[in-house]
């Protein structure tokens, strides 16, 4: 049975937060400098912050953080011992991802869950987390996501939804691990009226949507574009920097590193990026990706094109952080349309 939508006073935030505390590992956005934020695991509710469009790093750091220690071991004697982190202690609770943040969750579930490898650290994760899916009442000019499948109200993903209606959240019970939460007694039961402010306020945001970026076809039409002098121009303001990647919601490259002590060590994943002149070069000295040209359009022929081939989906949601905080204001919409236009 499904329940009925409830409110939330933003005065008894705090209070409610921390008897979800009680319970949860809280993982919720941070402000960590004027207009930087992440999703950070809390120590306590006053942390969280969320006046924010959307976070400068992902939420995908709750199952797939930038660096992760995958083992330890331990020398004693003539006996090694190896410790795994895989497991998760306690249940674990994402708040406020946005719905372009959540959708990526499900492209990398797919990445990572792949009958050819099933990674534990993600999954694990994973099964223990339920999500609180926040609405986006003002997207920003930057974000596309009515354009890959999304939306600034999208439900799909979340386990609880919440929408800022002012003094109150709107909090919406979607999924078994949501309706867990609706005991919290700081909840209280919603109006008509409150049903109608979100309502009101879905359809405004949908309205601020800039006009849509056309991705029909986009992958057939890199199949043969593989050699094109369209890639000459494309990638000529590009850095290589790997902001976009390190912010972007999907991308999953990663590292593996051995720590050596010499009673000891750890294997650690780190995040990666394809712009790297480092990531494709071969031990024999060779790379089969030698400038920015090759190394730019690897990034855009596998979001568009090696992943819909794999996963039947684009590997973008149309967030904008790649946009936003580009150094050099590299638009990948403005190359999506080049392609189009060829």
């Amino acid at each position: 049975m499904s329940l009925k939508p409830a409110t939330l006073s933003k005065k008894e935030f705090v209070s409610f937060l921390k008897q979800v505390m009680q319970t949860y590992d809280v993982i919720a956005p941070v402000e960590l400098a004027e207009g930087v934020s992440a999703y950070r695991k809390i120590e306590s509710p006053e942390e969280v912050s969320l006046t924010f469009h959307n976070t400068q790093k992902s939420a995908k750091e709750g199952f797939f953080p930038q660096s992760e220690v995958m083992f330890r071991y331990e020398k004693e004697g003539n006996r090694t011992q190896v410790t795994s982190t895989e497991e998760v202690d306690r249940p674990r609770l994402i708040l406020a991802s946005r719905p372009c943040d959540i959708q990526a969750f499900s492209l990398l579930d797919q990445v990572f869950s792949a009958k050819e490898y099933t990674d534990v650290y993600f999954l694990k994760k994973r099964e223990m987390t339920t999500i609180v899916g926040f609405a986006c009442n003002q997207p920003l000019s930057t974000c596309f996501c009515t354009s890959t499948g999304g939306g600034p109200f999208t439900r799909e993903g979340s386990d609880i939804f919440l929408v800022d209606l002012g003094e109150v959240y709107w909090v919406e019970f979607l999924t078994e691990k949501g309706k867990a939460l609706s005991k919290n007694e700081f909840l209280r039961e919603a109006s008509e009226g409150d049903a109608a402010r979100a309502k009101k306020l879905e359809e405004e945001a949908l309205k601020r949507m800039n006009v849509p970026v056309h991705l029909d076809g986009i992958e057939t039409k890199l199949e043969q574009m593989l050699e094109n002098p369209i890639w000459d121009g494309i990638h000529e303001k590009c850095l290589g920097c790997g902001a976009c990647t390190f912010l972007c919601p999907t991308c999953h490259c990663f590292d593996i590193a051995d720590e050596v002590s010499q009673k000891g060590g750890q294997r650690v994943r780190n995040w990666d990026t394809c712009l790297f002149s480092l990531y494709s070069m071969e031990t024999s000295g060779h790379n089969p990706r030698p400038s920015g040209r090759e190394r730019t359009r690897q990034r855009l022929m596998h979001k568009f094109n090696y992943f819909p081939k794999n996963f039947q989906k684009i590997a973008c949601v149309g967030c904008g952080r790649c946009i936003l905080y580009c150094p050099v204001n590299f638009d990948i919409r403005q190359a999506i349309r080049e392609i189009n236009e060829k």
